[in-house]
């Protein structure tokens, strides 16, 4: 998934639970537009930092197999000589 759909996707729910949150207490939705702004970059804030985390991860695990085959291979070739 792309970081600009992470962020729109999250900004989106953002936005979703501040209407949620006025409408559990009954208020107008369109009364203070600042709030909504202030939840989407927060939320938007969370899919970019999860994006870059997804990434990161990816990139751990990809050094991690690498180690593995080569350990593998490693011991492969120690057995194979005795």
């Amino acid at each position: 998934m792309s970081m600009l759909s992470n962020i729109i996707g999250f900004s989106l729910f953002g936005l979703a639970a501040r209407f949620g949150q006025l409408g559990i207490q009954k208020r107008n939705f369109f009364d203070n537009p600042g709030g909504h702004a202030i939840a989407m970059g927060a939320f938007g804030f969370i899919g970019y930092w999860a994006h870059k985390w997804d990434e990161r991860a990816g990139e751990l695990l990809a050094a991690k197999r690498a180690q593995i085959a080569a350990h593998r291979q490693q011991e492969q070739a120690a057995s194979s000589e005795a």
